[in-house]
Order: C-alpha cells, then sequence, then structure tokens
C-alpha cells in the first residue's frame, strides 16, 4: 500500500469513528397512522377495480350534463393550478435526482495583474504585470453512503405523487359540484312548473270566490282570503326565479364563462336515469380516494424527509477531479508543461454546528408527525362523508316510498272529486281545493327526486369518483 493511499485509509476512519459523536437521540416521532380496521372498515379483495367509473356522470346519460363536466374539466382554473403543482413537484423530483449523479463543470479564467514587490511573491515576477489563466474541466461526485440524497430523491417523489393525486381529487370535486348544481338546477325548474300551476289555481280558485260572492254564497272574508293567497303564490315564483338564475351563475362559473347566459336547456327530471353505486364501505375505501392518496404520500415524502435529515448527521465523502491547463502568461496556456490534474477523496463531517443539524432533524420530525395527523384526518373524513352519504341514500330512499303513498292518495282523492264535480256533487272551488294536495305532493316528489341525484352525485364522489392511483401506495 502507498503512502498516500496509507493516509487516506487513516482519514476515512478516522472519520468514520467520529461518527459516533453525531448525536440526535431524543428525536423521535410521536404520531402513528391510522388503520382500515381503526375506523371500522371491513376488509376486502386487494387491488380492486375503482368502485366507480372514472367518468361516472355519464350513467345519467344527459348529454347536457355530459357537456357541461366537459366544459368544466377543461377550463377550470382549479385543475389549472393543480396542474401547475404537479410541474412544480416534477422538477423538484428532478432536482433532487440531479444530486445523485456526477457533475462536471468547465472552466475559464484569464487574469491580468500587476504582482506587488513588496509581498511574499518572489521575483522574476514581484513588481510585474502579467497575464495568468486557467482552462480545466472539474468534476464531483457525491457517494451516498448513509443514503441522504437517495432519502431526499425519495421525499420528492412522494411529494410529486401527492400533487399528482391532489390533481385528481381537484377533477372529482369539480365534476361533482356541476352535477349537483346541474340537478339543483333541474330540480329548481321542475318546482317552477309546479308553482306556475299554483299560480293559475289560486286565480281560478279567486274568479270563483269573485262569483259566488256576486250570488250571495261566499262572503266578503272568503273573498279576502282567496285574495291573499295569489301573492304567497307570486313569492314562491320569484324566490324559485332567483335560486335559478344563482344556480345558472354557479354552473357558469363552474365551466369557467361567468356572468355569461348558458345556452343550454335542463332535462326533465324524469329523463335522467339513476346510476348504480356500491352500499358497502371496506378497506378499498382508502385506496379510492384521492384525497387519502394524496395524504399517504405526503406521509411517505415526510418519512423520507426525515431520513435524509438522520443522514446529515454522518460523513459526507466526494470523489473530485480536474484536469486542465493553467500558466502565467496567455502565450503558454495550452503549451507542453501546462498541463494540471487532481484527483481525490474529500471527506467531511460535522462536529459541532450550535444544534442547526438537531434543529432540522427536529422540524423534519415534527412535519412527518403532521403529515400522518393530516392523514388520520383524511380517513376519518373520507369514511365519515361516505358513511353519511349511504345513510341519506336509504333515507331518501324511504321517504320517497312514502311520499308515492301520499302522492297516490291526493291523485285518488283528486279523481273522485272530479268525478263527483261531473256528477253535480261537488263545485269546481272543492276540487281546486282537492287538487291542491295533489301539486303539494308533486313540489315533495320533485325535491325528494332531486335530493336522490344530488346525493348519487355525493356518493360517486365519495366513493372515490373513479380515482385509480398511478402507483401503488406505500405502506
Amino acid at each position: 500500500m502507498t503512502k498516500n493511499n496509507k493516509h487516506l485509509l487513516a482519514a476515512t476512519l478516522l472519520l468514520g469513528s467520529l461518527a459516533g459523536c453525531a448525536d440526535f437521540s431524543g428525536i423521535t416521532a410521536q404520531s402513528t397512522l391510522r388503520s382500515a380496521t381503526d375506523v371500522g372498515l371491513a376488509s376486502a379483495a386487494t387491488n380492486p377495480a375503482p368502485a366507480v367509473d372514472a367518468q361516472w356522470w355519464r350513467a345519467f346519460g344527459d348529454d347536457t350534463l355530459d357537456q357541461l363536466v366537459a366544459q368544466a374539466l377543461q377550463a377550470n382554473p382549479s385543475l389549472k393550478l393543480a396542474q401547475t403543482r404537479i410541474a412544480a413537484a416534477q422538477a423538484a423530483s428532478q432536482l433532487s435526482d440531479a444530486a445523485r449523479q456526477p457533475q462536471l463543470n468547465a472552466q475559464l479564467n484569464l487574469t491580468q495583474q500587476l504582482y506587488t514587490a513588496n509581498g511574499a511573491i518572489p521575483a522574476p515576477l514581484a513588481g510585474t504585470e502579467r497575464g495568468s489563466g486557467t482552462a480545466q474541466l472539474a468534476g464531483s461526485w457525491e457517494l451516498d453512503f448513509f443514503g441522504k440524497n437517495r432519502a431526499a430523491l425519495q421525499a420528492a417523489l412522494g411529494n410529486e405523487r401527492a400533487a399528482q393525486a391532489d390533481a385528481q381529487a381537484a377533477r372529482v370535486l369539480l365534476a361533482a359540484q356541476v352535477a349537483q348544481s346541474y340537478f339543483a338546477w333541474v330540480g329548481l325548474t321542475e318546482q317552477r312548473n309546479v308553482a306556475n300551476r299554483t299560480l293559475a289555481q289560486r286565480e281560478q280558485t279567486l274568479q270563483l270566490v269573485q262569483d259566488r260572492v256576486k250570488a250571495g254564497l261566499d262572503t266578503p272574508l272568503d273573498l279576502r282570503q282567496a285574495q291573499g293567497a295569489l301573492p304567497d303564490a307570486r313569492l314562491q315564483l320569484e324566490t324559485l326565479d332567483e335560486q335559478i338564475a344563482l344556480t345558472r351563475n354557479a354552473l357558469a362559473a363552474l365551466i369557467g364563462t361567468p356572468n355569461q347566459p348558458l345556452a343550454l336547456v335542463p332535462k326533465a327530471l324524469s329523463a335522467i336515469k339513476p346510476i348504480a353505486l356500491g352500499h358497502q364501505l371496506d378497506t378499498n375505501l382508502l385506496g379510492q380516494r384521492a384525497d387519502v392518496a394524496a395524504a399517504r404520500w405526503r406521509v411517505q415524502a415526510a418519512e423520507k424527509s426525515v431520513d435524509s435529515a438522520r443522514a446529515q448527521f454522518y460523513p459526507n465523502i466526494n470523489l473530485t477531479a480536474f484536469a486542465g491547463f493553467s500558466s502565467i502568461g496567455f502565450d503558454k496556456l495550452f503549451k507542453s508543461g501546462s498541463e494540471q490534474w487532481g484527483v481525490g477523496p474529500a471527506l467531511s463531517l460535522p462536529l459541532f454546528d450550535s444544534g442547526r443539524l438537531r434543529a432540522n432533524l427536529g422540524s423534519k420530525t415534527a412535519d412527518r408527525d403532521a403529515a400522518v395527523e393530516s392523514y388520520n384526518s383524511a380517513v376519518i373524513n373520507a369514511v365519515h362523508d361516505a358513511a353519511d352519504q349511504l345513510a341519506s341514500r336509504q333515507a331518501i330512499s324511504r321517504q320517497q316510498a312514502e311520499q308515492a303513498q301520499a302522492a297516490q292518495a291526493a291523485q285518488e282523492t283528486y279523481a273522485a272529486a272530479q268525478q263527483r264535480f261531473r256528477s253535480g256533487l261537488l263545485n269546481a272551488q272543492q276540487v281546486l281545493s282537492a287538487e291542491t294536495a295533489v301539486l303539494a305532493q308533486r313540489r315533495q316528489a320533485t325535491e325528494l327526486a332531486t335530493r336522490a341525484l344530488q346525493n348519487q352525485v355525493a356518493l360517486a364522489r365519495a366513493l372515490g369518483g373513479g380515482f385509480s392511483p398511478s402507483a401503488d401506495l406505500p405502506n
């Protein structure tokens, strides 16, 4: 073994022994991840297909809705913002990866200099003006023995995957918002049709009461009551018109065309088909929710950042090399004898840094705990959200069954009143009164049908909205 190699080995062993001086004791993570069983999810098959189709809104069979969602996904700024975050995360991953690779730089220095005659520079340079130059290639490669750069790369990749999941979550949320607003528009339009018929019925009632007052069959009090019912009917129409306008404005904003009229006509409620969705919550839910997946990737990224911070306590070893030319006098720069080169390792180990490394590790560990608690919160919210939507679906179904019976009874009563009117046993006012119950049931049926559609949208979103992770989630 040569003398230089012995010196190198001795230096390496010395730095290795000093590694024991690095102290990160007492800095440990405190938070733990919630498992699926912790939140009451049943076991399920591994890696199933998504519970919801990626374009679930098409299953409603409504071309108008399809057009609105397509416009929103193309033009909404929130999705474009999510894409920029993906680009930033990808750039950060490329930067971390570059730190693991060899680096090569070219250098050219040309200097005209007056050398001091009263300094340490000897003759013949002292007191003369000379040119000097250096032209060389310099390279370095950090040997990542303790995984600092490797962990930093994994952290950056975790953040990149989290950004991709965030973009998918934004897409699912946007499609759901469009569908919810559209079905609200459909329902309000149907409600307005019922309100129009209610106003017409009350106008007919007023005319009948006016005729009966003239004939001495009703009192002025009856007339006043009939007149008072008209403003209430008109108020309902005005209220519905305002809600329709606000809903249309919300839709226009979602598709990126605010303050512009929608040149679309909503379908009738009866023309919209229900979609088939799951009815059981299991462990697959956590992998099918983009927001949960994003939170899990951020935990992984935070854990790798902790690993990278801990690795900074250990020796840093670089291989460096240079080769080129150096001379005093520009005319000699590339001549024989101006060559120079060098190669060797560079080793460093922090021994005293006033607690900087411990503070950095403590910060990264706290970030990791925060990421874990954010994940736990996302898991709880996801299960709560899905459970709520399933409970609402069951409740709405029961309410619709009861309402259908009430509507049938009101319709049968109205039909009987019409029959008795034709037989001369009831007057027209009594028939109109019987129709009031039918109109009330129509309003109730419309509200429940609208709620049922909006619940299906909310359930599709709660079950993941068709999200499928591009990479396996970390365990």
